[in-house]
């Protein structure tokens, strides 16, 4: 198949990656993996004789070598962190890879975000506390402005990805009570994932007395205190 694959390699642990991603993982002739986000026991499962780190390599350095691959007949597996429809930035891979004549393939993955929640043995919908699930990340490099404030008065769970940095600016700018539960997961179903617990006033400081400053997930809502106020118990089990 003319086809370049991009396979979710899930949030950290490698037996969380698809049965469909781990089956072309280990027929891939080309893997190309983000090195600083998936797990190395993941890359290490893969036989293929042309590996590459893409951390640090630009996309007109990418591009060319899955051109290349397909164009021979080999089996090109692009593999990301977590879910690449999550910031994966794959859109400007797949419309180059158009322009080249090659097509994408896309095998999801799970996200750190569901990693996360798993963790905290947590649902992200609940019934009289949140209906909603908010994604977003704050402004920086790659985004002038973002929309943290307005959403956050919604009331809805909330997880701001892309912000570890930036904990104590992005907290101080939440619309929402400050006793309001927060909590934040840093590598999520890694063997040194970290959990902390606290409030939209406080986490911030609790995060970074733990050492957490990067690689982490940011979570806010009452779906995530301990006995959620306001639970409605479920009708499938009324």
């Amino acid at each position: 198949m003319n086809s370049v694959w991009f396979v979710g390699a899930g949030p950290g642990d490698p037996d969380l990656i698809t049965v469909k991603g781990l089956t072309l993982l280990k027929a891939a002739d080309i893997l190309i993996y983000a090195g600083s986000l998936v797990n190395p026991d993941l890359v290490q499962l893969s036989s293929a004789p042309f590996q590459y780190d893409s951390n640090g390599m630009s996309l007109e350095e990418m591009i060319p070598i899955m051109v290349k691959g397909v164009r021979e007949g080999k089996i090109v597996v692009r593999l990301h962190s977590g879910d690449p429809a999550l910031y994966g930035a794959i859109i400007e891979q797949i419309d180059l890879l158009k322009k080249e004549g090659i097509s994408a393939q896309i095998v999801p993955g799970v996200s750190s975000l569901f990693g996360a929640a798993a963790a905290l043995q947590a649902q992200l919908t609940l019934r009289g506390v949140s209906e909603s699930v908010i994604i977003t990340r704050p402004a920086g490099k790659t985004l002038e402005k973002d929309r943290i404030a307005e959403l956050s008065q919604t009331g809805e769970t909330m997880a701001i990805f892309l912000g570890t940095e930036k904990l104590e600016e992005i907290t101080s700018r939440l619309v929402c009570h400050p006793d309001t539960t927060a909590v934040v997961v840093y590598h999520a179903t890694w063997p040194d994932q970290k959990i902390v617990r606290g409030t939209v006033k406080d986490i911030a400081r609790k995060a970074y007395d733990a050492g957490i400053t990067k690689s982490a997930l940011l979570l806010v809502g009452e779906v995530f205190a301990e006995n959620p106020k306001g639970h409605i118990r479920s009708f499938l089990y009324s």
